[in-house]
């Protein structure tokens, strides 16, 4: 089972779990990335080109199956406009033994960072905004899955 959703609305985690563990593997394990609140942020706009994204992560999802003896992935993405404490992402993976779960969901969310096309602007409380750049932490520690 393979699943990659790009959407506006919310998603329910639990039932996310659940529906990977219903597989019957031996290990699952998730990442849900939430808005960060603090410094005057009011909100997170995250702009992509549906087309494109979409693409691009069916490719990351194919490649964490053809890197782990997945039996299940689902990557949730969302887009538009999110508050603090909002949920941005999901990544879920199952497999019969935990260090597959572990290692592709880990992958899936470090490569899903850099190579997902998401643009995202901060919008601050004060009616400021800026663009978010990248960080060389992140795209060190993607690079760290070629390896």
């Amino acid at each position: 089972m393979k699943r990659v959703l790009v959407q506006t609305e919310d998603f329910d985690v639990a039932g996310e779990l659940a529906t990977l563990e219903a597989l019957g593997g031996g290990g699952v394990a998730s990442f849900t990335g939430v808005v960060r609140g603090g410094n005057g942020l009011a909100a997170l706009e995250l702009e992509q080109y549906p087309a494109m994204t979409r693409l691009q992560m069916e490719r990351i999802v194919m490649d964490a199956g053809e890197r782990w003896p997945l039996i299940g992935m689902t990557v949730i993405h969302r887009h538009g406009y999110l508050t603090p404490g909002a949920r941005i992402v999901f990544v879920g993976t199952a497999s019969r033994h935990r260090t597959a779960a572990l290692e592709s969901c880990a992958f899936l969310i470090d490569w899903l960072k850099v190579h997902a096309p998401f643009w995202k602007k901060e919008h601050f409380a004060d009616g400021n905004t800026q663009w978010v750049a990248s960080r060389s932490e992140d795209d060190a520690r993607a690079h760290g899955w070629n390896g």
